[in-house]
C-alpha cells in the first residue's frame, strides 16, 4: 500500500511558476515509478510526466515539454513537478500516481496510461489566470 499526498497547487498568472510536491508513505518509495496526471473540468484525466525509480529517466507529454520538469528525491520519499511558463490551458487538478509493480526495470520511465498506476493521491488544484 502506498499513500500519496500532493501539495503546492494554487492560483498563478500566466507565465508564472509553481512547484508541486507529492509525499509518499507506506512502501519503499524508490521501488515505484512515479507519474503526474491532470484533469481539467469536463475533460478526461491526461498524462503529464513520469519518472523512473532512480530518477534517471523521464518522459513528458508534448504540451509541457520544455516547461515542466519532473524530479524525485528518494531520501525524502517525494516526487516534484516544477511548472514554468504556465498557461491558462494548464489549469486542472493535478494528481500524482505510483506504479508499484516489481517488474518495472530501472530504465523504465513510466506509462502514459492511467491504468498502469496502482496508487493515486487526492489531487491539488492549479489555476492559471490569463
Amino acid at each position: 500500500q502506498v499513500q500519496l499526498v500532493e501539495s503546492g497547487g494554487g492560483l498563478v498568472q500566466a507565465g508564472g511558476s509553481l512547484r508541486l510536491s507529492c509525499a509518499a508513505s507506506g512502501r519503499t518509495f524508490s521501488s515505484c515509478v512515479m507519474g503526474w496526471f491532470r484533469q481539467a473540468p469536463g475533460k478526461e484525466r491526461e498524462f503529464v510526466a513520469a519518472i523512473s525509480k532512480s530518477g534517471g529517466y523521464t518522459r513528458y507529454t508534448d504540451s509541457v515539454k520544455g516547461r515542466f520538469t519532473i524530479s524525485r528525491d528518494n531520501a525524502k520519499n517525494t516526487v516534484y513537478l516544477q511548472m514554468n511558463s504556465l498557461k491558462p490551458e494548464d489549469t486542472a487538478v493535478y494528481y500524482c500516481a505510483a506504479d508499484a509493480k516489481p517488474t518495472a526495470g530501472q530504465h523504465y520511465s513510466g506509462s502514459s496510461f492511467a491504468s498502469a498506476y496502482d496508487y493515486w493521491g487526492q489531487g491539488t488544484q492549479v489555476t492559471v489566470s490569463s
